[in-house]
């Protein structure tokens, strides 16, 4: 006979882990349970997940940027669209829906001023977006910017350049960014024949200029940013997720201790990091919103935007929302993989299995595999986008699978040096891969930053070139309508501040026949021998000479047919003294020939050169008065005086700065795109960094604690923190620079580019990453400090 045991049951003790569950419910239990130990689990545990929001927030807030800028790029555009002046009317003459539109922009400083003088012609003229009604003549509207700059010390020069009285502020519906300086002032004197070429009739705003497509290589260089600036945010805020692994690891035996087995440990712990992760996702939309309130008081290189333009795309942000909870319970579970927590202790404190370097070395591989076919398909006129793009990801995240591996197998190597160097070392071979999770994010962003300087530099000819200007005759152009007189503009400008010569010529364009628009012109230019001399070579010259200076181009070949001696020629175009019929010249029987020589501007001319006795009188007012202008470097703001002296003898003149080298516009934009995302990411890293090495600091709290117990010099731990950080990043640049030099090399085969290695660009970038890791370990000396007095070493 069998006794049967009946006591009760023993009651399941409080606090424990539930009986496992089948299902989804269990699944979701304990993800419940872990989110509630990250929350509740008294102060190391909120201090974990505080630290793990804060590293998840600063890459969530740098996506959602991201994912704004098609957004703000498009409004931008919209209002720029919206307000484009490009003539629309048919009309030769006013009607009561037509406006008289002159441009009068201007430079000040390094910034560029936008202005627009306004005369409307009727009832129904058309209103510039921005503005509530016309400004009066004498009065103007301005931007914000302009006003503020304009009532500051700072704007007293440009202030005597705009004179008009300020009535209005122009809305930021026509406004491109809230720095923008622009202004629409009110005339009464806009006419056609006073300034035909900057005068337009419009009986509309909004017609823009047809858009140019980006160009392969273009695209490539956009795609390679793309990439290379969010990759390191997406590898910070995968390794922002694993901060405490440790502590949390010992907290996880401890349950298994009470019964909990091991795929409820994972679960609990991947509830930990979506707790993290989700509250993260919560800061990060913080801090994004905070930051988006600083966009308008923000302007990098001349480039702003309105808080209201910076919206994350909704599917762009949903996505942000979605990967992130997920990345942190895939990189949880993953990390767990190489642990094993049982009741009595983690195994992660015995000696780790060596890493596997194969699958590390195929992620590089197989990228490489994929970029290289594109070197021969992409004949640098097409690319395949998503190769490209999958192809740069895998060869960059080969930097971070490398990178642990590296670290473990170079300080397993190293025994010998002072306390601190050993401290540190000791520290990297027991927790190498934390190390490295560490400066993962900058080896990314180096590798990318090498790759794309490598490019740049590779494209920078096709899309920069030498501007053929002369700097050492000239500094600045100024040109001038015809109703200023030259002579006059020549003193105002010879009398400005900063001002050492000024070399003058007035130019017009001929025909042989009157106003014919099918018929070539050539250009007519009159100044007196030194002016002459500026744009060719005379064999003589004295007032009242004619020249006629050809080249061997076509253009020459037809002024020497045509401008024969004795001929008549017609300037063109006429002016309101000058009618059609009388803008006639009969060139005289003699005609010096003159060589053809660049002029400052780097411009060779083909025509007619001639003194001012040779000129006739009566055409003077069909002529356009243009001065090179040589500067005194020493003066301050000379230019700046000179714009202003070029504005007060007429509003249309304009005042053109000569410089060396002329850019693709797109090509500076990318350029500038490429700063702005960069200057965001490096800020990023710093934080990160600095996030980390609390988090790494907080982790050995007790430990630092009994080092300064038994006597251990506070120097010296300093010192082994600094160098716990500068090792890795060591490797981490010798890596970065190997991939980032591989890949660069791709991409300049992809876009039939000599190989070059712009080795100055490389030392730059190392020096940025020193500094980075010599700032990040000063600022984290205040925790260290802390950290290491007596009370570290409570215990419960």
């Amino acid at each position: 006979m069998t006794a049967t045991d009946t006591r009760p049951a023993r009651p399941r003790a409080a606090g424990g882990p539930p009986r496992p569950a089948a299902g989804g419910t269990s699944v979701l239990r304990d993800l419940a349970m872990g989110m509630r130990f990250a929350l509740t689990g008294g102060r190391e545990s909120w201090v974990r997940t505080v630290l793990t929001a804060v590293g998840v927030g600063l890459g969530v807030s740098l996506l959602l940027l991201a994912s704004s800028v098609p957004d703000a790029m498009a409004k931008r555009d919209a209002r720029s669209t919206a307000r484009s002046d490009f003539a629309t009317s048919d009309e030769t003459r006013p009607q009561d829906n037509t406006l008289l539109l002159a441009m009068a922009n201007t430079d000040f400083r390094e910034g560029d001023v936008r202005g627009r003088l306004l005369q409307p012609e009727g009832p129904n003229a058309p209103l510039p977006p921005g503005l509530s009604a016309f400004p009066a003549p004498g009065e103007m509207a301005v931007s914000p910017a302009l006003r503020e700059l304009l009532e500051s010390p700072e704007g007293k020069l440009l202030r005597e350049r705009i004179p008009y009285e300020i009535t209005a502020t122009v809305d930021r519906s026509g406004l491109i960014g809230p720095h923008e300086l622009a202004y629409y002032a009110g005339s009464k004197d806009l006419d056609e024949a006073e300034a035909s070429h900057l005068v337009v009739r419009l009986d509309s705003f909004g017609t823009p200029p047809t858009p140019e497509p980006l160009d392969p290589v273009l695209m490539l260089l956009v795609l390679i940013i793309l990439v290379v600036l969010l990759m390191p945010v997406a590898v910070f805020v995968a390794a922002a997720v694993r901060f405490g692994g440790e502590r949390r690891d010992r907290r996880l035996a401890a349950l298994r201790l009470v019964g909990a087995d091991s795929r409820m440990i994972r679960r609990i712990a991947a509830g930990e990091a979506v707790a993290g992760a989700l509250l993260g996702l919560v800061v990060g939309a913080g801090l994004f919103l905070a930051g988006r309130q600083l966009a308008a008081r923000m302007s990098v290189q001349d480039m702003s935007v309105f808080p209201e333009d910076l919206t994350p795309t909704p599917l762009l942000a949903a996505l942000v929302v979605i990967a992130v909870p997920l990345a942190a319970i895939g990189v949880t579970l993953l990390a767990l993989r190489g642990v094993v927590i049982e009741p009595l202790g983690v195994m992660r404190a015995a000696l780790p299995r060596p890493r596997r370097l194969l699958w590390r070395l195929l992620l590089p591989l197989v990228g490489l595999l994929i970029l290289v076919p594109q070197i021969w398909t992409g004949s640098g006129d097409y690319f395949n986008t998503y190769m490209v793009v999958f192809g740069t990801v895998l060869l960059l995240f080969g930097v971070t699978a490398l990178l642990p591996w590296v670290v473990e197998a170079v300080v397993a190597r190293i025994a010998r040096g002072p306390v601190a160097w050993q401290l540190a070392t000791r520290r990297l071979q027991l927790s190498s891969g934390t190390a490295a999770r560490m400066v993962n994010g900058i080896a990314v962003a180096v590798a990318g930053a090498i790759a794309l300087q490598m490019l740049f530099a590779g494209v920078d000819d096709e899309y920069t070139a030498d501007s053929g200007h002369n700097l050492q005759r000239a500094q600045m152009e100024l040109t001038f309508p015809s109703t200023v007189s030259f002579d006059r503009a020549q003193q105002a400008v010879d009398a400005t501040t900063g001002v050492r010569s000024t070399v003058g010529i007035s130019t017009a364009w001929a025909s042989h026949r009157p106003i014919d628009p099918n018929d070539s012109l050539m250009e007519v230019a009159v100044g007196d021998c030194a002016a002459l001399r500026e744009v060719a070579k005379l064999p003589s010259c004295r007032d009242g000479d004619v020249f006629r200076v050809h080249s061997d181009t076509d253009q020459g070949k037809e002024t020497l047919a045509r401008a024969k001696p004795g001929a008549t020629i017609f300037v063109d175009p006429p002016s309101a003294e000058v009618k059609a019929a009388d803008a006639k010249w009969r060139l005289p029987e003699e005609l010096k020939k003159a060589e053809p020589a660049l002029d400052p501007l780097g411009y060779e001319r083909d025509g007619i050169l001639a003194t001012p006795g040779a000129f006739p009188e009566s055409l003077r007012p069909v002529l356009h008065s243009r001065m090179f202008v040589q500067i005194d470097k020493g003066t301050p703001d000379a230019m700046e005086h000179v714009r202003t002296t070029a504005a007060k003898l007429s509003p249309f003149a304009g005042a053109m700065t000569y410089y060396l080298l002329k850019e693709s516009n797109q090509f500076a934009s990318i350029r500038t795109g490429l700063f702005v995302g960069a200057t965001c990411v490096l800020l990023l890293i710093g934080a990160s960094l600095l996030v980390s090495q609390i988090e790494q600091l907080r982790e050995r709290k007790k430990l630092l604690a009994v080092l300064v117990a038994f006597g251990t010099r506070r120097r010296t731990l300093a010192w082994s923190v600094l160098w716990q950080t500068a090792v890795p990043v060591a490797l981490g640049l010798v890596l970065a620079v190997f991939f980032g030099l591989v890949l660069g090399m791709v991409l300049l085969l992809m876009v039939q580019q000599p190989l070059s290695i712009a080795w100055s660009s490389i030392g730059a970038m190392t020096g940025v990453s020193a500094g980075v890791v010599l700032l990040v370990t000063a600022l984290s000396m205040p925790a260290l400090i802390k950290l290491m007095r007596p009370e570290g070493l409570r215990t419960e």
